[in-house]
């Protein structure tokens, strides 16, 4: 077999620039699914081929050369293209797809995103899916890294011109409360400033948005928890430890403990989110888009009528784009 060292090769490139965003090999062996060792050795190959240091390997954080920083920008277009390619085929023909990388909100991970799975794999027959779950905003650094392909995730701090966006549920922010804890005929607010509230964890954005929400509306409540998990809030406001704000996807989540908890609206001014598949632009074609039209149906079926059944007064705010 003839050696490959002195050629560039395309996977040589997508290890530089791994290298070069993360400023660490083993970050970049991480994120790759290589050893170290692999991208090292990758490397040194695309700095022999090219004739010149492309990285700073010594320095912590390592740094690019003024040649890696001149190749960078080459790199990240050859990727782009390399990936148009892949999609224009697939376009031809979904079964010739190989991979996707697809990344999804916790939200969907017990219902909705094996169906999609299942329906996609009966298409692309040939296609290997890497499936990652997160929070909105580590996803999105993923796709904004090359990490990742697409990813479905709420609401983000502001849409770059790299993106694009296909929303597909909005959904709004209810106040979960101990099973007759807050008696119908009352006020609501009156009796929730009596209780600990409970807070989604404002480390991810949608902590983030209701604390926001709350500081507009100059509400002053008895906050005393911050948590990071559905079920954690949920078990705690089904044990009568206090209050919460979530969504109905946050609600499905922690179903276990729906019986022990009653759904009211918010009793002040209303906030809401929405839910987009998001990729990175003009890069997967019409991939994207049959994607989000394909998951519509899905989120109908398993989100919006099991809580439009429950909760009538949902369905003027959950709602499947179109």
């Amino acid at each position: 077999m003839a050696s490959s060292t002195g050629r560039i090769t395309l996977w040589g490139i997508e290890v530089f620039v791994a290298a070069a965003e993360e400023s660490s090999i083993t970050a970049a062996a991480r994120r790759l699914g290589a050893s170290p060792s692999a991208v090292s050795q990758q490397l040194t190959n695309l700095e022999g081929a090219l004739g010149t240091a492309l990285l700073n390997r010594n320095e912590r954080p390592m740094s690019l050369t003024p040649a890696g920083n001149l190749f960078l920008r080459r790199a990240q277009a050859v990727l782009n293209e390399a990936a148009r390619a892949r999609a224009e085929l697939a376009m031809q023909d979904l079964s010739t797809l190989t991979r996707l990388r697809l990344g999804m909100i916790e939200d969907f991970d017990s219902d909705v995103t094996p169906r999609l799975l299942r329906d996609m794999a009966r298409d692309l027959t040939k296609c290997q899916f890497l499936l990652e779950t997160g929070p909105s905003h580590r996803l999105i650094d993923k796709l904004d890294q090359r990490a990742l392909d697409m990813v479905v995730v709420a609401d983000i701090d502001a849409e770059a011109d790299w993106m694009e966006v296909h929303p597909v549920l909005e959904e709004p922010f209810v106040a979960v409360v101990p099973k007759g804890s807050v008696p119908r005929d009352t006020d609501h607010l009156a009796v929730l400033r009596q209780m600990p509230l409970i807070l989604y964890t404002e480390r991810h954005h949608m902590g983030r948005m209701i604390a926001s929400h709350l500081a507009r509306q100059n509400l002053t409540l008895n906050y005393r928890f911050e948590l990071d998990s559905y079920h954690a809030i949920m078990a705690m406001v089904a044990a009568g430890a206090g209050w919460t704000i979530l969504t109905p996807l946050a609600l499905l989540h922690a179903e276990r403990f729906r019986d022990q908890a009653d759904v009211l609206r918010l009793p002040f001014a209303p906030l809401g989110r929405t839910v987009s598949l998001t990729a990175r632009k003009g890069v997967l074609e019409d991939i994207p888009a049959q994607t989000a039209a394909r998951l519509r149906p899905l989120l109908k079926e398993l989100i919006l009528r099991p809580c439009v059944t429950e909760l009538p007064w949902l369905e003027d705010t959950l709602r499947v784009t179109s």
